[in-house]
């Protein structure tokens, strides 16, 4: 166990408990907290039962009631508030979500600071929720339109980006009006109960934010068969995305899912390869390749691939691996030991159909969840790397010869979230963003970093901006109201 003192400036941030209606309940049954950097445990945090998931529904319930009619300048300060504070501690809040997640503390900073505009955001945008009048048909009529919180909403969060995925969901629906109930994920949860403290110091009532931590298929399953619950935003896997959609049938739950990635990133010919290989390098081995809109699949011409490839390469070997906490780490440890034996069989399995393995390839000298940046050329189509989000820092290449060739090569995927490519070609620009069906498309760029994601994929990643859940209109319901003056 940690001694935070040790580490944090703030250790008030430092919470273990359930966070209920504003109370810390840690009388249960514990669950370890492990740094992946060197598997050992930095902390227990407490486990929630089924009684504590119906208390946290039925708090919050009892606190929307409330804050549904608070007024917008109140929310608006309570947001400011929240975000300000998030700042004042942005050193020791990064210093969390490295200590729980890996990823290099240069990271985890910013993820802080992104985190919190979208407090910031929110707590302006909530003053611009406006209504609207139709015009009617019949002149003595008028047809208002007004914007009201949908209830109770529930938030089920990854542990790769622990801080900006909660305050992006949370920030609108309590911008909205609505309260929430968070679920972070068991590996991470230090982050999310952090964000719960420093909520409760800004003034936001008690229950309108609560954190339980605990068995992930009992707190969905309660979750999702709750009439009271009316909205389930979730970031995640789309297996269990899945199962969540389908548990939330019988309840008509409002939803919001963002699922795996499959990212194309494409270099065309006439691109400057320079850029290309410093955009990859960015995007694929942001968080150890762990995020959900990295670059999953690399697409080069034969024309360009020695060249990338060897540009590429001397990148790779200047990437600096090691313990997040260390100052010029560029790639730090995968979550678990899961995630490394994934890893290798994905390369094992793409080397027996091919494949041929340039650098890497193996568990880094450091050992514990340390995976050395991997180069794999002469992929193909055939093997699982083409298929599976490889949430590792492995480039796998593949060749194309024509633009048609490649849109087909980049669409043969059932999920869309992000995608990129570089060209210098205008006409390019547009025909082949129109071709790609992804929900975002990066042009010339390497890095479609979180903060700039505004909404999920066109296909199995998420439901587009109306099924989002990063806008105020995704928390509220529209109330037609038809105004007789005869």
């Amino acid at each position: 166990m940690l001694n935070w003192q040790q580490f944090l400036d703030n250790t008030k941030l430092v919470n273990t408990g359930l966070l209920i209606d504003g109370n810390w309940i840690s009388d249960r049954d514990q669950i370890d907290v492990i740094n992946p950097a060197d598997d050992k445990r930095i902390a227990t945090v407490a486990k929630a039962t089924t009684a504590d998931v119906e208390l946290a529904i039925d708090s919050a319930a009892a606190a929307f009631l409330k804050w549904k009619t608070t007024g917008v300048v109140e929310k608006s300060k309570v947001l400011r508030r929240w975000y300000e504070l998030m700042l004042e501690n942005l050193d020791d809040l990064a210093k969390l979500v490295t200590l729980e997640c890996g990823k290099p503390l240069s990271e985890a900073q910013g993820e802080i600071k992104y985190a919190a505009k979208y407090l910031e955001w929110f707590s302006e945008e909530l003053r611009r929720m406006d209504g609207d009048i139709i015009p009617a048909n019949n002149p003595k009529q008028r047809s208002l339109v007004i914007k009201q919180p949908i209830g109770v909403c529930a938030a089920i969060t990854p542990w790769n980006f622990p801080s900006a995925m909660l305050a992006r969901k949370v920030g609108a629906a309590i911008a909205a009006g609505c309260t929430m109930i968070a679920r972070p994920s068991s590996q991470t949860p230090l982050s999310a109960l952090a964000l719960g403290y420093l909520a409760i110091q800004a003034g936001l009532p008690n229950g309108a934010f609560n954190v339980i931590n605990g068995d992930s298929e009992l707190i969905a399953t309660k979750l999702c068969q709750s009439n009271i619950v009316r909205k389930l935003t979730f970031t995640g896997s789309t297996a269990v995305g899945s199962k969540l959609y389908r548990e939330s049938a019988n309840t008509l739950k409002r939803l919001s899912l963002e699922l795996g990635g499959n990212a194309p990133f494409i270099i065309f010919d006439d691109a400057n390869l320079d850029d290309a290989v410093d955009g990859l390098i960015k995007s694929k081995f942001r968080n150890a390749g762990q995020t959900c809109v990295c670059a999953n699949r690399v697409f080069v011409t034969p024309k360009i691939q020695d060249t990338f490839n060897a540009k590429l390469l001397t990148q790779i070997k200047q990437l600096k691996i090691g313990n997040g906490l260390d100052a010029g780490i560029n790639v730090g440890p995968l979550i678990n030991v899961s995630a490394i034996k994934h890893a290798k069989n994905l390369i094992e399995e793409a080397l027996a159909k091919g494949a041929r393995l340039v650098y890497g390839g193996e568990v880094h000298k450091l050992g514990h969840n340390f995976f050395t940046p991997t180069l794999l050329t002469n992929c193909t189509p055939d093997m699982r790397i083409f298929h599976e989000e490889i949430f590792a820092p492995i480039v796998a290449v593949y060749i194309f010869n024509t633009d048609a060739e490649v849109i087909t090569l980049a669409n043969d995927t059932p999920v869309g979230l992000a995608s990129y490519f570089y060209t210098n070609d205008t006409k390019r620009v547009f025909r082949i963003a129109e071709a790609l069906e992804y929900g975002i498309v990066g042009v010339n760029t390497g890095m479609i970093s979180a903060e700039n994601v505004p909404f999920g994929g066109i296909k199995h990643s998420g439901f587009g901006r109306e099924g989002s859940s990063y806008g105020l209109d995704d928390y509220i319901d529209k109330k037609y109201i038809c105004l007789d003056l005869s």
